[in-house]
């Protein structure tokens, strides 16, 4: 008999600026926790919410803003495991399921990393060729895959 795993629900948020369509720059984040890892703002879903809802949550709580607007969003759940080390401080999740999000900042919108609890050290926006460079190796295969998505929907 084989254990099933248990996945944190999460959303995640692909965050293009103001400037799209005409510009297709994408947020990212550098943890202030671990060295060099970027990623994009994420985070759980709290008992209760929706997806939509802890997305804004999400968006206000690692960057300061939530005047932003949805653009698409990936037609599926994703989920992965951690790995090992994060795992371990992570229990009882193995890993997290996803749902992910394309979301344009408003003009309006104001970035700021130094929230109540601030998760992130700096950000930038890159260009699609420069984000698998920038980015955790363990998250790399999902976001190839969200981003490809979005891509083919003719939204990057």
């Amino acid at each position: 008999m084989t254990e099933e795993k248990n996945y944190r629900p999460n959303v995640a948020a692909i965050i293009v600026s103001h400037g799209y369509p005409d510009k297709k720059e994408i947020f990212i984040a550098q943890r202030n926790d671990m060295y060099d890892i970027w990623q994009f703002p994420q985070g759980g879903i709290d008992e209760g919410e929706t997806p939509d809802i802890a997305l804004f949550r999400e968006l206000e709580e690692e960057i300061g803003t939530c005047d932003a607007s949805i653009v698409a969003e990936f037609p599926q759940w994703i989920s992965y495991d951690f790995p090992l080390h994060i795992a371990e401080k992570m229990a009882p999740f193995a890993g997290q399921k996803q749902r992910y999000y394309l979301v344009r900042l408003n003009e309006s919108a104001v970035v700021n990393l130094q929230t109540k609890h601030p998760e992130f050290k700096e950000y930038c926006f890159v260009q699609l060729d420069e984000l698998f460079a920038r980015v955790a190796h363990f998250k790399k295969p999902i976001y190839e895959l969200v981003i490809e998505y979005f891509k083919e929907q003719g939204y990057l």
